[in-house]
């Protein structure tokens, strides 16, 4: 009887010693019933069309139709990331530069790209690289991976330091065929200035070509901590005419109202969009790095999954 009993509490200490920190495809929070939940410590809900005062169930988005769970760790002879799945974009496109006066230079090198221990890991350093003082990365899935219509989640873990902007986000298929940005539309699941620990930004790029962008959106704020304290799950439910934010399993925002002078609504938001991640350095947004700012300042992603509804 006392060895029955001992074999009883060796394998439930087994069970117990073999969770693992990525959420199973299969788990309930992932199942696609957003609530939206009035609670969530929203703040500056100054912008867009946000339902605020109610209580809807979404209920879409449950068959995983394409994922990276970066488990293959990067090595010698091994790409940083899946070549199947994404680009590393490295060649700057505003003479020389990248958009919006960002002052890193984007590469390809592990040292500022790579998976490891399960994790996409994007590093920015501040290093002198090609005329720029810094250096970091960015990645995209355009030709690669284009859907419209879904379920969109990142479960990461971002950098806090002054002059940081991680961002999780889409950009239209059509850019390439010579529709202007952001006419050709521009979803901002997450973004995040330095300066502004606890708070991520979600927002709509629409309209016309620039000057004639427009914008709408909210940004979210925990009640306590910051967004470099521990790993959050950061959503968009989007579906025709209408894109819901979502953290942590909890819907904050809802976005259903936009213009495009490529078409009719719900246009720009009703073609094939691809996937982007990057951490960008500086900028006009974020301002710059100082005295305070630590670097190599990381952002680890545990997985990026899309979901569709079954058809």
């Amino acid at each position: 009887m006392k060895s029955y009993i001992l074999s009883i509490l060796f394998f439930l200490l087994l069970l117990i010693s073999c969770g693992g920190s990525k959420s199973d495809i299969n788990d309930s929070s992932l199942s696609g019933n957003y609530n939206q939940n009035t609670n969530n410590n929203q703040v500056n809900n100054t912008q867009g069309n946000n339902s605020s005062n109610q209580t809807p169930t979404y209920s879409f988005g449950n068959e995983l139709v394409w994922s990276d769970e970066f488990d293959e760790d990067s090595s010698f002879g091994i790409p940083a990331v899946s070549p199947d799945k994404w680009n590393i974009e490295t060649v700057a496109p505003d003479n020389g530069s990248w958009y919006n006066g960002e002052l890193q230079y984007y590469t390809d090198k592990q040292d500022n790209i790579k998976v490891e221990d399960g994790l996409l890991k994007i590093t920015a350093k501040r290093e002198d690289f090609q005329g720029k003082l810094y250096t970091s990365a960015r990645i995209n899935t355009q030709d690669k991976f284009e859907f419209t219509y879904g379920r969109v989640e990142m479960r990461a873990k971002l950098p806090n330091w002054e002059g940081m902007w991680p961002a999780f986000w889409m950009l239209g298929g059509d850019l390439l065929d010579g529709t202007p940005w952001p006419e050709c539309g521009e979803i901002d699941i997450m973004e995040l200035v330095g300066h502004e620990p606890s708070t991520y930004h979600g927002t709509l790029h629409y309209g016309g070509g620039w000057p004639k962008n427009k914008q709408s959106g909210e940004k979210f704020k925990l009640k306590s901590g910051t967004f470099a304290d521990d790993f959050h799950i950061f959503s968009v439910f989007w579906e025709k005419g209408k894109i819901i934010w979502g953290i942590d399993g909890k819907a904050w925002q809802t976005q259903e109202n936009w213009d495009s002078e490529k078409g009719s609504f719900p246009a720009p938001f009703d073609q094939r969009f691809h996937l982007l991640i990057n951490l960008a350095v500086g900028g006009r947004w974020p301002g710059n790095p100082d005295a305070t700012t630590k670097f190599p300042a990381k952002m680890l992603v545990d997985y990026i999954r899309v979901y569709q509804t079954e058809k």
